[in-house]
């Protein structure tokens, strides 16, 4: 909720930056400085290409195996 003066203003009518740091500002209020960076740090790009290093990974299995491995994995945990 954004206090336009008449107790609302929509998100929508905000630019990214405003939106950037009254998002900041209530993450740092619920979490505190320590937990808000916590939080931000899971969602970094990290390296590397996840689409090839995909591809390596499923090369030759169709979905019906990867569901037969999932289950498998399943029962010995």
């Amino acid at each position: 909720m954004v206090d336009g003066g008449d107790g609302e203003m929509s998100i929508q009518t905000l630019d990214p930056v405003t939106i950037r740091k009254i998002g900041l500002e209530a993450l740092a209020k619920a979490l505190g400085p320590i937990g808000m960076v916590r939080f931000l740090q899971q969602f970094e790009s990290g390296i590397g290409d996840y689409t090839k290093e995909r591809e390596q990974w499923l090369k030759g299995m169709d979905v019906k195996r990867i569901v037969t491995e999932i289950k498998n994995r399943r029962k010995k945990t």
